[in-house]
């Protein structure tokens, strides 16, 4: 009922008269990184509000939330970049006016504009990004190596391979190593991909999901991760300064995830508000040194709140060279979509 009540109030009425005291709430879908006291601590303290936080895997898992919610129950959204505009189709996200955004300070190529407007609109704004490339360990494994993908399955490394367990970003890698660019993949030249695709599989110990990845790199179990980056090695730095990861000549995966106002959230001034926090230098450097996983923040004054030994850790100084050698995930279409899961489950039960 309380909740109720205050939802009938205007958003700007909150915003005016919020104070710890007072039972004010935001909800938001979000990933794991968000999840962190020390990222949401300062916003609510700021705006007296409780912000209630649901963590999601996967665009398809969040969509489903919000297609079973009613009209309100949700404020912010957190997504994969390129599905903001799969997000707008189904009517999820709210058109936010671009001025309010300070993109001005972002990184040139994350404003991304292609992903987080439609005709003309904006729907949602870069956060953070990251790169699916290499992880390794370097006390077991010749940096030099890492340098070119063909290393991965010479024979060298035979059963110290792990690989991240996700087709979308692996695929991609897989395509650059045989010269095809990520947005050139086609139901066409897709069956290409299969002889490499499995030549890995077979150098490979294993398959695994994030935290798996993490924990094998961490005990030895591999020494190397494909599909993996900074955000996989990073929050595993401080205590074992070994793991490392780099871009090999071939290029690497660029991740991003955006952050927007969800439709008919009953509070979108404040949902706005949290937007904002979140990509303003403080926010951006509390959500790049989340305690989930790391990642590079879209805003690159950032910078001023990072501490030198965090900007070595996300390769700060090596940004525009790493930008301009990553490509984007695949977009496929259903058709090539279901073609390449298939072809990841024909590579899982190898």
């Amino acid at each position: 009922m309380e909740m109720r009540m205050t939802r009938t109030l205007s958003a700007i009425a909150l915003l005016l008269t919020a104070t710890p005291g007072l039972a004010q709430e935001l909800n938001a879908l979000v990933w794991c990184d968000h999840t962190d006291p020390a990222l949401i601590a300062p916003f609510e303290e700021k705006f007296g509000v409780k912000v209630n936080l649901k963590e999601y895997e996967g665009t398809a898992a969040g969509l489903a939330i919000l297609e079973q919610s009613q009209p309100g129950d949700w404020d912010v959204l957190v997504i994969d970049a390129v599905d903001v505009k799969r997000a707008v189709e189904g009517g999820h996200l709210a058109e936010i006016p671009a001025d309010k955004l300070p993109t001005a300070d972002f990184f040139p190529e994350l404003v991304m504009a292609e992903n987080n407007t439609v005709d003309g609109k904006t729907y949602a704004v870069t956060e953070k990004f990251g790169y699916n490339t290499i992880s390794y360990d370097k006390s077991k494994v010749d940096p030099a190596d890492m340098a070119d993908m063909a290393t991965l399955t010479s024979g060298k490394y035979d059963g110290r391979i792990g690989i991240y367990d996700y087709y979308l970003p692996v695929l991609g890698l897989v395509a650059l190593g045989q010269g095809i660019n990520t947005a050139d993949i086609t139901a066409d030249n897709l069956g290409s991909l299969k002889d490499p695709l499995m030549a890995l599989r077979a150098a490979s110990k294993q398959v695994a999901d994030v935290v798996s990845a993490q924990t094998a790199l961490a005990t030895g179990e591999v020494d190397i991760i494909v599909g993996g980056g900074e955000w996989l090695t990073a929050v595993l730095a401080a205590e074992n300064p070994n793991l490392d990861w780099t871009i090999p000549t071939q290029g690497a995966l660029r991740w991003a995830q955006s952050i927007g106002v969800v439709a008919g959230s009953t509070q979108p001034d404040l949902a706005l508000e949290f937007v904002n926090y979140i990509v303003s230098p403080e926010g951006q450097a509390r959500l790049a040194t989340s305690s989930c996983y790391w990642g590079m923040p879209a805003n690159a004054k950032a910078g001023d709140a990072l501490t030198p030994d965090q900007k070595a850790v996300l390769r700060w100084d090596q940004q525009p060279e790493f930008l301009a050698r990553a490509q984007l995930y695949p977009i496929p279409d259903a058709a090539l979509d279901t073609a390449m899961q298939d072809l990841w489950t024909e590579m899982l039960a190898q």
